[in-house]
């Protein structure tokens, strides 16, 4: 399966290099060269979109965060900070051969558990899914759009 396949999010430049082999783009976000999986692929695409489309600022964006799920390491794909440095929203990001279904949003599900976050995003860079979390029903909502930056 080709890694560099096309998404439905806009396309951007990345610098793509081959290092023996691997395919290399460096993440501005985490300031270093990562290699690119097809899921990482996914990710570099939705932090682009949420930059340039979605105008969350790339500094209050963190990737690849570590938390404990019922004494387990885990780490959540994108969670974007609000200027007070509160959890404004958490993105699970997969591979494009892997559907989003009940298991995907189960997992994510459990990830915001740990961030309590109202509002999330689940992308495999084909289909993408928004919804915002209502803690005091213990309930979710699917929304059409991801919320501009300026609007939540």
């Amino acid at each position: 399966m080709d890694i560099l396949l096309p998404l439905q999010l806009p396309p951007y430049p990345f610098k793509i290099t081959d290092q023996n082999g691997q395919l290399i783009l460096f993440d501005m976000i985490r300031k270093k060269n990562i290699v690119i999986t097809p899921e990482e692929w996914v990710r570099q695409h939705f932090v682009q979109y949420l930059i340039n489309q979605k105008h969350y600022p790339k500094t209050l964006i963190r990737l690849e965060g570590g938390h404990k799920l019922n004494g387990m390491a885990k780490r959540s794909d994108i969670v974007v900070y609000n200027s007070a440095g509160e959890k404004v929203l958490l993105v699970e990001c997969k591979a494009p051969s892997v559907p989003i279904d009940q298991k995907t949003f189960d997992q994510v599900a459990r990830y915001n558990m740990v961030h309590k976050v109202n509002l999330m995003a689940v992308s495999n860079g084909l289909d993408h899914y928004y919804c915002r979390i209502d803690f005091e029903n213990q309930g979710y909502q699917f929304i059409e759009e991801l919320p501009d930056y300026r609007d939540i």
